[in-house]
């Protein structure tokens, strides 16, 4: 069984990346991309009109997924 692998591409010059206003409310979107070559588009409301606090909350959630992806590829 494949498993899957967090990959997450920054663009430096872009401090908003991942994130995207929908009428004063900060969303993050991010895509999935299957081991069986599917991908899945997610949108998360950080619900916030701060964009500061929007980055703040994306930042902590990659990580988050990143500490959960290093858990399960520890524990397998």
């Amino acid at each position: 069984m494949k498993k899957s692998i967090l990959k997450v591409r920054v663009n430096r010059n872009n401090p908003n990346h991942h994130l995207w206003n929908n009428n004063g409310t900060w969303w993050c979107h991010y895509t999935v991309h299957n081991p069986d070559f599917t991908s899945e588009r997610h949108r998360l409301s950080l619900n916030t009109r701060d964009v500061k606090k929007a980055r703040r909350l994306r930042d902590i959630k990659f990580a988050e997924w990143a500490g959960e992806c290093f858990r399960k590829g520890v524990a397998a």
